[in-house]
Parts: structure tokens; C-alpha cells; sequence
């Protein structure tokens, strides 16, 4: 009898607990999440980017703010998985078009990169744009699918742009010898020269190189933002890169550079200097030639990797970067050798800009095979990119991008 009656007051005093607990549960939850009305509004925003002292990478730098969201909650406010998925969806909400840079991310890609492509622009969404909602233009030399556009439209966040790329930007030029080209494709395979057999590789780069700006569908833009297949992002992004491109009077940026293969580019540097010594006129007296040129003032082979660019159209327009591939193009080397657009956008880079002009990105992880960008230090804790594996880390060797942090910012 004694026990029954102890259990009945052990059932009593805990439904008093439960009862007292429910009661007051809205006003602790309140006062905790209650902000006092001298705390500042970026108390609990993220530390600055770039904060790094010991190397300065950044410095000067001024990063657009991440976007924030504050929801408010009721006095009897009791959370929910409803409630959770609410406040997630509300901290991709996207950013005011008024606080938005002119630009777009231009992809060349054809049908079937399609699985390829969707995984890359879901990491790409998930890690920036599901917040800001910048559209996208994809062009390709042949006609997208429908299911290729639907595809892409379920991923995306921004709008899409599908393009057709004219006959004219994708096909020889009546100055080519196509039999001497196609001697030079055969020649360079048998070397196992990476590329060296493709036709269509070389319409790539020469596209890539001078035309993927002039297409219609790019004529509103301003600013563009490179994207390729198959490509990782490996940080969050919680600021805008196009916005801070524009505020700080940047013109190109990048992520990864490197040194190109040799044999790819046998006759590229005395083209240039030819163009150099013939358009005095267009090359500004301080620019960034310490940067691809060796101590004998030949091409060191160092550039930015292109497959990750940003950068403002109207450098591309320029009559300056115009007179230049006009003059690569008629020396036909994109089908008799195999140059590549990243080092033609480099050199151009170098002659025409100064290094004050140019970003590294050292803060977006970025991988594109076989290589890495990944922050470092406090910077790598929005990651999933071991810092370890980044370029200038794990490849020094063939890695240009610590000559170009010391080159002086003029």
C-alpha cells in the first residue's frame, strides 16, 4: 500500500514539472533569442574575408557584406521541422536586383555534358547563386535538346539563355590551309601531345579566345563569370564576386594559374612580341609582363587557367584586345599549332592591364581535373577542399600564382 501511494506522488510531481516546463518554455525561448538593443546590427556576421595578416593576400580588398536574414519570432514561438525548413528557404532568398553587378555565367557546353554540367551548376547554386539568381547563357555549335533545356532549367536558380553559336565562329577562316592543319593534328598526336589530334578542341579555343563575347545573347552583359562541366565548388560564397569586381575597379580574375605545355604553343610568344613591336600605341607603358616573362624576356608559360575567369566584357570588346586576336588569328596558329584561349587571355592580360586590375580568388574553392584551389587558414573552414591539395601547395612547381602575389600592385 505504501509503495502505490509513493508512486502515485511520483506521478503527481512529474506531471507538475511537465505542465510548469511547457509553461515557461515560450518565455525562455524569448529571452534567448531575444538581441539587446545595444548589440550591433553585424554582432553575429561572419569574420571579414581575407583577414589573413601573415600573408596579405586581399588586402585593400573590400568584400561586398554576406547576405544575412533575420527572422522574427512570436513570444510562444516553439520550433518545428516546418518551422526549420522556413528559415532555411528565407537565407536563400535572393539578393534585390539593385544590389546586383550586370552579369551572367556563360557556359560552352554541348548535349552531352548534360549530367556532367547539372552537378557542376548544383554545387555552383548551392554554394552562391541560389542567393543572388544571376542568369546564365549556354552556347553550344549544334542546337540543344529539349530535354537538355528542361534539365538545366530544374537546377537553376537565374534565368536561362540557350544560344547557337553562328557557323562562322566555329569553322576555318578562308586564310587556313585546312591541309596543312590537319598534317599539324596528325603530327601532334603522334607526339601524344594532350589535345594535339582534336579538330574540334582547336574550334574551342579559338572560339573561346575571340568570339564567345561577341554572341548576341552576351550583348546585355557586362560582367561574365566562366563555368565548365564536370567542375567543383568545394566553398561557400557569402559574398558577390561581380560586386567585387566592380567596387574595386577589377577587371579580371581568376583562381588557378599554371605553365602551359611548350609544345602546344611553339610560335605563340614571337606573335606576340610581333604584335607588341607593331601596336606600340595600344600597350600601356605599366602593365603586367613581369608575370609571363622570364629573366631573358622570353615566355615563362605562365597563365591564368581560363576554364574559371570573371571578368568585365568591355575589356574583351576593347579595341586594344580585338587588334590583338585579330593578329593571333591571321597567323593561324590556333589550327597549325594548338594554342590555347587560357594563354591567349593571359598575354593579353599582361600587355594590356596592370596587376591592381587583376584578382585572385584565393578564397573560392575550385577544382577542375587534375587541380585544386582551396583556402587556407580560417578561410577553409566554409570548405570541403583540403587545403593540402591546392595548387600552389601540393604542385609549386608548375603553380604561377605566388610569383603573381609578389609582383607590386601598379
Amino acid at each position: 500500500m505504501l509503495n502505490i501511494k509513493w508512486r502515485l506522488v511520483a506521478i503527481v510531481v512529474s506531471v507538475v514539472l511537465l505542465v510548469h516546463f511547457l509553461l515557461l518554455s515560450p518565455y525562455l525561448d524569448s529571452q534567448l533569442n531575444h538581441r539587446p538593443a545595444d548589440t550591433p546590427d553585424d554582432a553575429n556576421a561572419p569574420p571579414p574575408l581575407n583577414d589573413n595578416n601573415d600573408t596579405g593576400r586581399g588586402a585593400g580588398i573590400s568584400h561586398p557584406p554576406p547576405v544575412t536574414v533575420t527572422v522574427t519570432r512570436s513570444g510562444n514561438y516553439t520550433e518545428t521541422v516546418t518551422e526549420y525548413v522556413r528559415e532555411t528557404s528565407l537565407a536563400g532568398e535572393p539578393v534585390l536586383p539593385s544590389e546586383k553587378a550586370n552579369a551572367a555565367f556563360v557556359i560552352l557546353t554541348r548535349n552531352k555534358e548534360l549530367n556532367s554540367l547539372c552537378e557542376s551548376l548544383i554545387q555552383l547554386e548551392d554554394r552562391f547563386n541560389r542567393r543572388y539568381n544571376y542568369p546564365y547563357v549556354f552556347l553550344n555549335n549544334e542546337p540543344f535538346s529539349n530535354d537538355f533545356k528542361e534539365r538545366i532549367k530544374s537546377v537553376v536558380s537565374g534565368e536561362c539563355h540557350f544560344g547557337l553559336i553562328p557557323t562562322e565562329h566555329w569553322s576555318y577562316p578562308d586564310y587556313i590551309d585546312q591541309i596543312r592543319a590537319a598534317e599539324a593534328r596528325k603530327e601532334m598526336n603522334e607526339q601524344k601531345i594532350i589535345y594535339g589530334g582534336s579538330e574540334s578542341y582547336r574550334h574551342m579555343c579559338r572560339y573561346e579566345s575571340g568570339f564567345f563575347y561577341r554572341h548576341p545573347l552576351m550583348d546585355q552583359f557586362k560582367w561574365y563569370w566562366r563555368v565548365e562541366p564536370g567542375v567543383k565548388f568545394g566553398c561557400d560564397i557569402d559574398y558577390d564576386p561581380f560586386m567585387l569586381m566592380q567596387t574595386n575597379n577589377k577587371t579580371y580574375g581568376f583562381t588557378i594559374s599554371l605553365k602551359e605545355y611548350p609544345k602546344t604553343i611553339p610560335t605563340l610568344w614571337d606573335v606576340t612580341t610581333d604584335f607588341m613591336a607593331k601596336n606600340k600605341d595600344l600597350i600601356p607603358e605599366k602593365n603586367l609582363m613581369n608575370f609571363v616573362t622570364n629573366s631573358k624576356g622570353g615566355y615563362n608559360m605562365c597563365h591564368f587557367w581560363s576554364n574559371f575567369e570573371i571578368g568585365d566584357l568591355d575589356f574583351l570588346r576593347s579595341e586594344q584586345y580585338s587588334a590583338y586576336f585579330d593578329h593571333l588569328d591571321h597567323a593561324g596558329g590556333f589550327f597549325y599549332e594548338r594554342w590555347g584561349d587560357a594563354p591567349v587571355h593571359s598575354l593579353a592580360v599582361a600587355m594590356f592591364l596592370q596587376k591592381n586590375q587583376v584578382h585572385w580568388f584565393d578564397d573560392i574553392g575550385y577544382f577542375h581535373s587534375p587541380l585544386w584551389n582551396c583556402p587556407k587558414g580560417d578561410a577553409n573552414k566554409k570548405c570541403w577542399c583540403p587545403e593540402e591539395e591546392s595548387i600552389e601547395t601540393k604542385n609549386k612547381r608548375w603553380s604561377c600564382t605566388l610569383d603573381f602575389m609578389k609582383l607590386p600592385d601598379v
